[in-house]
Formats: structure tokens, sequence, C-alpha cells
């Protein structure tokens, strides 16, 4: 299903790491640097999925908070279909032993005890779901001839969006409603808000709109608009 990396030396991977009866947990990766910033974690890990992941995409970003510090790699694109549980959860397993590999953690369950380098979480992203639905063969396919940031540019307070499709029962399907604002965010039409989805999940063609949402349960979730300018 995924690739699994195998380490030079055989190097036991957090997953398989056991606690023992007293509640001890102890893992040290073999990739581990002491005192590390986490730019070179970033740096590093992010080469480090490139290879052992060659036909996937991450995006990887870092937050620092009180007491911690996390890393965050968001799956992108992969070969395979993730959408059984059991096949997403085995990937996630599989990339964060790989991730885990650069730090260590040192827990307790009975003393409330845990120290590690840095947590970390590997989710997939949603424009997993849209490169999945595209290979599947998408419904209502949109030529890309608008970038959002361009759309955004273009779109003005009186023109129309009549949605066409949307993936639940929504009352305003077949109903054209103006555009009220244009914000950095999002877009206020007939009362409600559009937020701006990421730049992978938009397509236009300059008149038809289309938003992918998808999820594990419907990959191939999405809004279609159509658009009219106001000829004012």
């Amino acid at each position: 299903m995924t690739d699994v990396p195998v380490t030079p030396d055989q190097h036991v991977l957090y997953s398989k790491t056991l606690t023992d009866d007293r509640g001890n947990f102890d893992y040290r990766g073999d990739l581990h640097r002491p005192g590390e910033s986490l730019s070179g974690l970033h740096e590093r890990i992010e080469h480090h999925l490139a290879a052992s992941f060659p036909e996937s995409r991450f995006a990887l970003r870092t937050e620092a908070f009180v007491g911690g510090r996390k890393l965050i790699a968001e799956l992108l694109d992969h070969p395979h279909d993730l959408t059984s549980e059991d096949e997403r959860d085995a990937f996630r397993t599989t990339a964060r032993d790989q991730i885990e590999r650069f730090g260590f953690t040192r827990s307790n369950f009975y003393q409330d005890y845990h120290s590690c380098a840095f947590y970390s979480e590997v989710r997939i992203g949603s424009a997993y779901w849209t490169t999945l639905a595209a290979r599947r063969g998408m419904a209502h396919p949109v030529d890309q001839k608008m970038t959002l940031a361009a759309f955004r540019k273009t779109i003005k307070p009186g023109d129309t969006l009549k949605l066409i499709h949307a993936p639940w029962s929504n009352p305003n399907i077949g109903v054209a409603r103006t555009v009220e604002k244009v914000r950095s965010v999002d877009l206020v039409i007939g009362g409600s808000h559009l937020s701006y989805p990421r730049a992978s999940a938009f397509a236009c063609d300059g008149r038809m709109v289309r938003i992918a949402m998808g999820t594990d349960r419907n990959p191939d979730a999405h809004l279609l608009y159509e658009w009219t300018r106001d000829a004012a």
C-alpha cells in the first residue's frame, strides 16, 4: 500500500517501541541531534520525507508554544487510495515513524510524565482528496483559466454567483445571489460568507467556479457556481 522505509541499521521505530510494565516509554531516534533548532528540524525532516516517500508530497509547518514545539506534516498527494480508515492509519503511522527518528520521547503513564524533543502529527490534507478525485474522474470539471488570486482581484460587489451544485442539500441551489462584499478572506453573498479555499482546491474558467472540499467519505465533494459579472 505505502512505501515503508527501512533504516540502514534496522533501528527500532517509534510505533514498535513498547512501554514496560512500570509505565515507562523510552525512545530515541537514530537521527536525533540534541539542541537542534526547529528550523533545522523542519529542513532535515522535509528532505527525509521526500526521500522516503518519493511518490508523495507533503507540506510541513512548525509551531512553537509555551512548554513545547510541534511539527505538522500534511499529505498533499499520494499514489494510493486512502479512503479506508485502516489505510489512512497505516500511512500516518509509517510517516510519523520517519519523523520521530529525529527526536526522542520519554514518558511514564502512571506518573503523568512526558518529555520529548518535539510533538509530531501527520494529517491527510484536503489537497490529497482533490488529487484523488481528479485521478478517479471528478464530476463537473472546470478548466483552470483563472487563478484564485486573479479571481479575488476580479470579482466585484454587484456580481452574482449562482450555486449549481453542492455536496449536501442546499436551498440555494439554482439561486443567483449578489456579491455584497469582497474581503481578504471571504465573499459576502446574500448575507452569507463564502470563504476562499486553498489555491489547489479552486478552479475557474472565467464563468464557472469550482471549489473542492473533499473528505475521506466523499473525495469529490465540491461546490460549483456560475459567476455573472455586473454589467454596470
